[in-house]
């Protein structure tokens, strides 16, 4: 086939642009509509869709899901109902202990359980033989023989339970009691809640007490809620009733609420009475007694709660004491007589402790103890709530013990801030002078550090007050002792002291924390206390520089470890640092923690790793600022590269850096500036190759050269545009996204090459390589590149092709650099430049009708037609249609271009057509001879799409 011969036409018009113009707004594009909905709205489905988001039917399918069984109804809403009975002070609220209780006192040992009610048949407790029964005489005393018939031949004794099995239980006689209490059996639901009680004596298992509290209280809270519930709607009576009758009903409801206090006091066992009692405490209430008369029952509870012979259980049933007591009265008198009371018992726990040091295999001696600290710690917030009275009382009478360890340890622990930042140096002396089997100083001290932390003492008081706590601290030998204490101090010495004494801790906790390899088991503590330090002390850079802090990291030698110190001190650097840094120090910290985690990259590292780490080490990069000083801030980026040689995405934001420079140094004058720009570009020339990603590689040779040919670095750019196109064999055919799909790269290497044809413009050629060098190398390349098969991708790239060799046909560009001679002013449209661009437009159209053919041949028509249109407009827009061939080249491929009319999208032609009429009325004026040439190519495209219409 002969070659075809192309002719560029002038450019004989000038583009005007049409302006949009803006109008303000007070509304943001893409905010969400809020729908208002009107009285006058009577359509309940648009009403639903307003308010739910979704239709009514859909609104009650989500309903269904959401139901539960009857049983588990009753039993939330009832729960729901006794939060309300809560104080309202959140403080004193027991529900938010109840969680932690459960998770911190568990046992591996096996339990047993006594109960009668697990398995029951339809007429025990009650039922059918209950309801026959008519006389009110009768029904009184079938409830009494009830509820003395505990026949012991019906208890069911499970043995070895495990704890989950165990809690599964309770939650079943739960709900047995919330379903005999709804099924009319009364009688069976308190005899439910008598067994319950009596398994609270039962410590055969110390060490989950607590915890086995929380589970029977639970059900006797329901029993209360039960019992209160019915009894308060019976006393309000039915609405819109007469005067008289609801008076009646009140008393009804008086006497059956006495009823239900007699039925309770007939309990022969103590315990289970005081239980049930106290858990129907509320219904005094309803007895309209006092609040005199209601602080007389507390009393008379508290004095018969000493008949209660074992210490712990005696402790948590003054705790369920205070619990109930709390919720109808804010009296305290009955709180502070159970601890004086429980001050009378607290020598009988130290016999028992005693006891426990000889068999420490059933329990230590320190966790017989903590089985007391919720119950104590409960009622000393509840006494010294509000109250500094208390709380000074509860001090002295703290000083006043043998043993205070247990009392003391709770008082910090319930105290206020305030009160004990005020007696600080007092509660430091009773720690000191605590000497309490199984409570260590380091028990005491921690609670004091916690409190002093959130509230310090005044502030002449604080130094000494430091002081005095470290000496304390220092003489604790066990390293376990020693960093669980300084972890809760160093908040506070962070918070309320200069950066010496945070640097001198730092020191001391290396000096200790070294002998004999400790760091070893204590990495978690050694992290902690840092990350409290950052996030407590006022200035990360201050901590920085500091001489005993990179030395503290060295006490993480296991490298996981270490580098994930090092990680959270880059990230807490990144977010609460100042904007810049140009301090000398601090940037070799910085240095030093990048390096560690730059060295912990490796072939096995993933790839979230590598991104969480570079992001890092890129945030104090952009941070380190030397301000005017661009060759310190060049050699910091230098260094930079020599020490992040494992991170490529590290080597792209100094890439990214330097080049950004060459900006800074753009508004200095001079030969000096001049160097340091080609100094930058040499270092990105240099850096770039280390990268493993050759996409990045492409990307920043072209940043790379476009910057250089702004600064007239013009063998520079040269070098970067080359390499740039180099690369393109190197390219693979597709890459793996962050889903783990391959996915093509050809719309990729699509949009690049546009980038650089648009940049190859205005890039003169070089004397050496001869005319259009970059653009023959870039043919060279795509015409040896396998794209995947009836790809659009080559013809698409050759048609930008032809666009970027008609404009050099120009005899003046449509832009420049400033300083940069581009080639229409280095050729001035010489004719022999114009025919090499002539001819090398007459390649890459032959290479265009060659990849339309291959995609016809591959069935392609859609793709094919659309590719036809595309050229078929450039023949019209740059080519000299008065050449018979090109514009018989043109009018083929709109006949091409028509067969293929149905796959088309329907405004195709029709918009095509369009375009040269627009494009003759352009050239009319001013090319009457061309504007002739494309009037007759109108003829024939209007003739030629009758032809294929008719057809």
């Amino acid at each position: 086939m002969a070659s075809l011969e192309w002719f560029c036409a002038p450019c004989c018009y000038q583009v005007v642009k049409n302006q949009l113009h803006g109008q303000p707004t007070r509304e943001h594009p893409l905010k969400q509509l809020t729908v208002n909905v009107t009285v006058a709205d009577k359509n309940p489905l648009s009403l639903a869709l307003a308010l739910e988001g979704t239709d009514p039917l859909s609104k009650f399918a989500r309903q269904d899901q959401e139901l539960n069984d009857p049983l588990t109804q009753m039993s939330s809403e009832f729960s729901k109902r006794g939060n309300a009975s809560e104080p309202e002070d959140n403080t004193l609220n027991w529900s938010t202990r109840r969680l932690g209780i459960l998770n911190r006192f568990t046992t591996n040992e096996k339990l047993s359980l006594s109960t009668s009610f697990l398995c029951t048949s339809s007429t025990e407790g009650g039922g059918e033989n209950f309801k026959a029964q008519t006389v009110v005489a009768d029904k009184v005393k079938y409830r009494l023989e009830q509820l003395d018939n505990f026949d012991d031949g019906s208890m069911r004794h499970m043995m070895d339970l495990t704890q989950q099995e165990y809690i599964q239980r309770f939650d079943q006689l739960k709900q047995e009691l919330i379903q005999s209490w709804h099924n009319d059996q009364r009688v069976k639901a308190l005899k439910i809640a008598i067994q319950c009680a009596k398994m609270l004596s039962d410590t055969s298992v110390l060490q989950f007490y607590p915890s086995q509290y929380i589970l029977i209280t639970d059900i006797l809270d329901v029993f209360g809620k039960l019992v209160y519930e019915r009894l308060r709607i019976k006393a309000e009576g039915a609405p819109g009733a007469s005067a008289a009758l609801q008076q009646r009903e009140r008393e009804a409801a008086r006497d059956t609420c006495q009823n239900w206090f007699y039925k309770i006091a007939s309990i022969r066992e103590l315990l289970p009475r005081l239980y049930l009692e106290m858990a129907i405490f509320k219904c005094y209430e309803l007895l309209a007694a006092t609040q005199k008369e209601i602080e007389q029952v507390l009393l008379r509870l508290t004095s018969q709660l000493r008949g209660i012979a074992d210490p712990l259980v005696s402790s948590y049933a003054r705790c369920y004491l205070v619990r109930v007591g709390v919720t109808v009265t804010r009296s305290k008198v009955y709180i502070r007589d159970n601890f004086t009371d429980l001050f009378t018992i607290y020598p009988q726990i130290f016999r028992i402790v005693a006891r426990y040091n000889l068999h420490p295999e059933i329990i230590t001696a320190s966790a017989y103890l903590q089985l007391y600290s919720p119950a104590f710690d409960y009622m000393l917030q509840c006494l010294m709530h509000e109250s500094d009275l208390y709380a000074q009382e509860m001090l002295q009478e703290c000083k006043q013990l043998k043993y205070n360890g247990a009392i003391l340890l709770s008082i910090l622990n319930s105290a206020k801030g305030e009160f004990v930042a005020a007696h600080a140096h007092e509660f430091l002396e009773l720690i000191n002078n605590s000497d309490t089997p199984g409570i260590s100083k380091s028990q005491l001290l921690r609670p004091l550090g916690s409190c002093v932390s959130s509230c310090a003492p005044l502030q002449e008081q604080r130094l000494a007050f430091l002081n005095a706590a470290f000496q304390t601290i220092n003489t604790l030998t066990d390293p376990n002792e020693y960093i669980n204490c300084v972890e809760t101090w160093a908040p506070f010495v962070a918070q309320y002291f200069t950066i010496h004494e945070v640097n001198r801790l730092l020191g001391e906790l290396n000096t200790r924390m070294c002998l004999g390899k400790a760091y070893e088991k204590h990495y978690g503590q050694l992290q902690s206390i840092l990350t409290r330090i950052m996030q407590n002390y006022r200035s990360i850079e201050l901590l920085l520089i500091q001489p005993h802090f990179l030395p503290y990291l060295d006490l993480f030698h296991k490298e996981s470890v270490r580098v994930e110190m090092c990680k959270s001190i880059l990230s807490y650097y990144r977010q609460n640092s100042e904007e810049r840094t140009s301090d000398a120090v601090v940037t070799n910290a910085l240095m030093y923690l990048g390096k560690i985690l730059n060295d912990s990259v490796n072939a096995l590292t993933v790839e979230d790793e590598r991104r969480q780490i570079s992001q890092l080490i890129n945030g104090f990069i952009n941070k380190v600022h030397f301000g005017k000083d661009l060759e310190q801030q060049l050699s910091f980026y230098v260094e930079g590269r020599g020490t992040f040689s494992n991170l490529d995405a590290v080597y792209v934001t100094l890439v990214h850096a330097a080049l950004k420079l060459t900006m800074h140094a753009s508004n200095r004058q001079g030969a000096k500036s001049l160097g340091f720009i080609k100094a930058c570009i040499a270092y990105c020339f240099i850096t770039i190759p280390s990268i493993t990603s050759v996409r990045q590689k492409m990307d920043l040779y072209l940043l790379c050269g476009q910057l250089a040919l702004r600064h007239l670095c013009l063998g520079q750019a040269d070098a970067c545009f080359e390499a740039a196109l180099q690369l393109i064999d190197e390219l693979p055919a597709s890459t793996i996204d962050f889903e783990g799909k391959p996915r093509c790269l050809e719309r990729y290497l699509v949009a690049y090459l546009c980038n650089m044809l648009a940049t190859l413009i205005v890039v003169p050629d070089s004397p050496e390589q001869g005319v259009l060098y970059f653009l023959r190398l870039l043919l060279d390349i795509v015409g040896r590149r396998t794209f995947k098969a009836n790809s659009s991708a080559p013809a698409i790239i050759y048609l930008h092709v032809l666009d970027m060799l008609y404009v050099q046909s120009m005899e003046k560009f449509p832009y420049h650099i400033d300083g940069v001679v581009s080639n229409d002013a280095l050729y001035g449209h010489d004719p022999k430049f114009l025919a090499e661009v002539n001819n090398l437009c007459g390649q890459v159209v032959e290479a265009i009708l060659l990849q339309l053919k291959a995609l016809g041949a591959a069935q392609q028509q859609r793709t094919q037609a659309q590719l036809s249109m595309e050229l078929f407009m450039r023949i019209v827009r740059y080519a000299d249609l008065e050449r018979e061939p090109l514009c018989a080249l043109a009018v083929k491929l709109w006949v091409l271009a028509n067969k293929a009319q149905a796959q088309l999208d329907s405004e195709t032609i029709p918009q095509t057509l369009c375009s040269v009429e627009h494009f003759y009325k352009l050239v009319k004026d001013s090319s009457p001879k061309r504007a002739q040439t494309i009037a007759k190519l109108l003829l024939r495209m209007r003739d030629s799409q009758k032809a294929a219409t008719n057809s």
